[in-house]
């Protein structure tokens, strides 16, 4: 089977390599690569409209083919797909990551990771997202022993004509040794909130218009939420697995809003 790997760290992130050498190797899957050509985090799931997107061939270990490009996260998937189609090679699933920091309850709203994952949903592929969360990680064993289970597991429903491809899965890893983790929860997303801060180009907090300004966080510390929230179960040591849809719908809010009498 084959497997369409993206991100939105770019071609030379350590967490990418690491993904599509154990997808190849312990999964056993064909890995192609669609990435960005630099850094795209916190690009969220934007496309790119009216301008060119330039494209172009790198190798990288475990991938039979691998492109470059010059769009979004989202751009990588959708293009990726249809130059490989093109080839005649049809891929079965779609992987993120493995992406340098966590993509935790609203982050998902942010994250370059999870719109790769969530372009693969839209396009009817089984998918999923893998971060460790931090920006500087070290540990990607137990993040890439999670993908290669995911990667079985829709391997067999594949087969089994079963596959859900709305749904997507949010994988997400503290970044320690797999002996150092306290298990793995199955959780829903959570509120992700930060002190946040806008600083102008000389590092002062004093802004003043016009000026350059640099968005800045640091994420807040929860101690009474419960721990089937993702982003309180991984900041307590636990690996985390959120099944997310691209169906923003309040189906509740449906009916009430009937009582309105917009019309």
């Amino acid at each position: 089977m084959n497997v369409l790997i993206s991100n939105d760290d770019g071609v030379e992130a350590r967490g990418l390599l690491e993904l599509a050498r154990a997808l190849h190797e312990e999964a056993g899957l064909d890995v192609y690569v669609s990435v960005p050509d630099g850094q795209r985090s916190a690009s969220g799931h934007g496309i790119t409209l009216g301008k060119s997107i330039y494209v172009s061939e790198v190798k990288i270990d475990h991938a039979e083919k691998a492109y470059q490009t010059s769009g979004l996260p989202a751009d990588c998937v959708k293009l990726g797909l249809e130059l490989l189609r093109k080839e005649g090679i049809e891929i079965d699933m779609v992987f993120a990551g493995i992406n340098h920091g966590g993509n935790l309850g609203t982050d998902t709203l942010y994250s370059g990771t999870v719109a790769c994952a969530m372009e693969g949903s839209i396009c009817g592929y089984p998918s999923a997202a893998v971060s460790v969360d931090h920006h500087q990680a070290k540990h990607f064993d137990y993040a890439c022993e999670l993908a290669v289970k995911t990667a079985k597991a829709y391997m067999k429903q594949i087969e089994e004509g079963t596959a859900d491809c709305r749904t997507v899965l949010n994988i997400n890893v503290p970044d320690r040794p797999k002996e150092e983790l306290k298990g793995l929860k199955y959780t829903r997303l959570g509120d992700r909130k930060y002190i946040e801060i806008f600083i102008n180009e000389e590092g002062s907090e004093n802004l003043i218009v016009p000026g350059n300004f640099q968005y800045t966080g640091t994420p807040v510390h929860y101690t009474d939420l419960p721990e089937d929230v993702d982003v309180i179960a991984n900041q307590n040591g636990y690996a985390t697995v959120t099944p997310i849809q691209s169906n923003l719908t309040d189906h509740e809010m449906v009916d009430r809003i009937r009582e309105w009498d917009l019309g």
